[in-house]
């Protein structure tokens, strides 16, 4: 077989490579780019192109043509993969639309009833020069079409998300989820450049700095699932101001890639934004907190320190509703913060006094179960502020501790 045609021999020496990895094949695998490469090149071998070379044909302009060609007795699966790919608004291209059916193929077990019924429909097969392809001779075809039926009867879980740069490349991004909470800044520097969002830089003492997530020169993706992918100018403040009050999560596409080195697709970019921005640099690690300052452990738990603001007394009726209200309450009186440790234990909330780490007056002799818990940022000395607050719960009621009338304490 590899005799006729190297590429069938090179697919099935990467096919082989799959099955000595663990099932279900992930994007961690290391042969899943090289079989996608090695796929690709034989749907592309003998394509007809158009005589002056202008709007090149690929394999995506007949995969889309397949819906048309169904039999009543045909599945409508494929008819559905094809509306996926169309819908997707991460793949702008025909080269992107047509991997991402293939990623998408993959995990289904459908790639080799897409490559059947290609053999089976003339119209089709005329996409392909019958001397120079390998779909369009019958003596090719049929081993190319064998080892798609082994293909199929292997587990895939390719991660589908991870599409923004099908368009320029098989190698995929590393991805990542930031999730933050409300807040009015977040201290991320944006700049926009050929329909992706690029972060710039990060300000210091900002949401986004003290979360210790995003690196300068990442890629916003998406934000709470609405995808990025070739957005306009100021599109990520627009979605933003959609979800004030909301927590939010930002799918990032790491500048950096598994071997420590820069993601490749990437480089035009970068290049781009140095020129553009003579101060950019790219951000390789985080500041890690934990290395300039001790932390404190309370039965094998860590306890986090903080500074505590003080306290204020909202009224009977409690909820995340009050903390507007209560947290400027705590601010206005300004008194000098206290170094506390913050101990987070199964069924209570303590907060230790240091160095001595007795219980806080606040929390003296009480168990307390949280009712709320909200981190609720402000800006404060552009330092974030936590608040919550709290009662005692015997049944379906708050008391105090005489067990009289109900209330809720608040504390920053």
């Amino acid at each position: 077989m590899s005799g006729k045609e190297p590429l069938l021999g090179t697919l099935k020496v990467c096919i082989l490579n799959l099955q000595g990895c663990s099932s279900p094949y992930t994007d961690a695998c290391p042969y899943i780019q090289p079989f996608c490469e090695v796929l690709e090149m034989i749907l592309r071998k003998g394509i007809k192109q158009p005589v002056l070379g202008l709007n090149r044909k690929d394999y995506w302009h007949w995969l889309e043509q397949l819906p048309q060609q169904e039999t009543p007795q045909s599945t409508t699966l494929l008819s559905m993969m094809i509306e996926k790919t169309n819908s997707s608004g991460k793949v702008l291209t025909a080269q992107g639309k047509g991997r991402y059916f293939l990623r998408l193929a993959l995990n289904r077990k459908l790639l080799a009833a897409a490559f059947q019924q290609l053999v089976k429909t003339p119209r089709l097969l005329e996409w392909y020069e019958p001397l120079t392809s390998i779909l369009g001779q019958e003596d090719l075809s049929e081993p190319f079409l064998s080892l798609m039926l082994v293909v199929t009867e292997m587990d895939f879980s390719l991660d589908l998300q991870n599409s923004s740069f099908l368009d320029e490349s098989w190698q995929l991004p590393v991805c990542l989820t930031y999730e933050t909470v409300p807040c009015r800044e977040l201290g991320m520097v944006l700049r926009y450049l050929d329909g992706r969002i690029f972060i710039t830089d990060v300000l210091p003492q900002s949401q986004a700095k003290v979360d210790e997530v995003v690196l300068v020169g990442d890629v916003i993706d998406e934000i709470n699932g609405f995808s990025l992918r070739n957005a306009s100018n100021g599109q990520a403040g627009t979605v933003l101001q959609k979800l004030k009050g909301k927590p939010l999560s930002f799918r990032l596409i790491r500048w950096k890639w598994h071997d420590g080195g820069m993601y490749k697709p990437l480089l035009p970019y970068l290049k781009i934004l140095r020129e553009k921005i003579p101060s950019f640099q790219l951000q390789h690690e985080h500041q890690c907190k934990e290395k300039s300052e001790a932390r404190s452990l309370q039965g094998g738990r860590l306890l986090y320190n903080l500074r505590y603001l003080g306290q204020v007394n909202v009224g009977k009726y409690g909820g995340k509703e009050v903390l507007d209200r209560g947290i400027p309450m705590v601010l206005e009186k300004h008194l000098p913060p206290q170094v506390v440790l913050f101990d987070v234990k199964e069924t209570e909330v303590l907060v230790l006094q240091k160095p001595t780490s007795k219980t806080f007056p606040v929390w003296e002799g009480v168990w307390t179960t949280v009712k709320s818990l909200l981190s609720a940022l402000c800006k404060f000395e552009y330092t974030p502020v936590s608040a919550f607050f709290s009662g005692y719960v015997t049944g379906s009621l708050l008391f105090n501790e005489q067990g009289t009338d109900q209330f809720y304490r608040f504390c920053i």
